[in-house]
């Protein structure tokens, strides 16, 4: 939500069908949302790893939220450029899978 004002988001909640939202609201929101990416960001890293190698490569990996609002993984790929063929690919697998891509 950075960059966006506080009018704003009070607007979108608005539209939404809500009352409003104040600005400490938006504070209170912005730092759970803030938690939540950091921990999806830097999950812990368990286990033993014998083995590390480090590629510089383009990886894209496909978040959804369910209608249970729980967050899938619903595909990843790497390549060594992340050009217009290479998201085209992999738009249409995961389209091949079912999902809806817009």
């Amino acid at each position: 939500m950075h960059g966006i004002s506080t009018r704003a988001i009070d607007d979108l909640v608005k539209a939404m069908g809500g009352s409003g939202i104040s600005k400490s609201q938006v504070s209170r929101l912005c730092e759970e949302i803030d938690k939540r990416v950091n921990a999806f960001l830097s999950p812990p890293i368990e286990g033993a790893w014998p083995y590390l190698r480090i590629v510089s490569v383009g990886v894209i990996v496909a978040v959804g939220v369910n209608t249970d609002v729980l967050r899938e993984y619903l595909g990843v790929a790497t390549r060594a450029s992340e050009g217009e063929p290479f998201w085209n690919a992999f738009l249409r697998s995961l389209g091949r899978q079912g999902a809806c891509v817009a």
